[in-house]
């Protein structure tokens, strides 16, 4: 669109963001805040499921569970475990972060960078405690 003409739009430059800004810890975790926030709900389907299967007899709680123990169930089941250890820690960072915490850009960084490694291993941890016990 040309600025010269009356009554024209002006052209508009595109979000410096998307050409200037450099990837950083807490990008990651904030979006990754957002996608963790998304895959719970999906679990909390996954459960609204596996308690339906319950109520309707052992023949279709066999199934669901069988389903759930598929190589992709157990994947699914893994990202989901990931989800909720890394959501609880952001959450965590975040009720700092409401009382005015954190802000440093060092800190941020670091509470980005130990929240995503407690959720891995908060992950390992319960997955090598269902292993050893037999629940998988």
């Amino acid at each position: 669109m040309s600025q010269g003409k009356p009554g024209a739009a002006k052209a508009r430059p595109l979000s410096p963001h998307l050409q200037v800004w450099r990837w950083h810890i807490t990008m990651w975790g904030s979006i990754l805040n957002r996608a963790t926030g998304v895959a719970l709900y999906v679990g909390a389907l996954i459960l609204a499921g596996w308690a339906v299967a319950l109520a309707s007899g052992q023949d279709a709680y066999i199934a669901y569970t069988g389903m759930l123990g598929t190589p992709l169930g157990l994947l699914i089941m893994l990202g989901l475990t990931f989800s909720l250890y890394y959501h609880l820690a952001a959450g965590v960072r975040h009720l700092f972060w409401d009382a005015g915490k954190g802000f440093d850009p060092k800190l941020a960084d670091l509470t980005g960078v130990a929240a995503i490694g407690f959720a891995v291993v908060a992950t390992l941890a319960t997955w090598a405690i269902a292993f050893m016990t037999g629940a998988l």
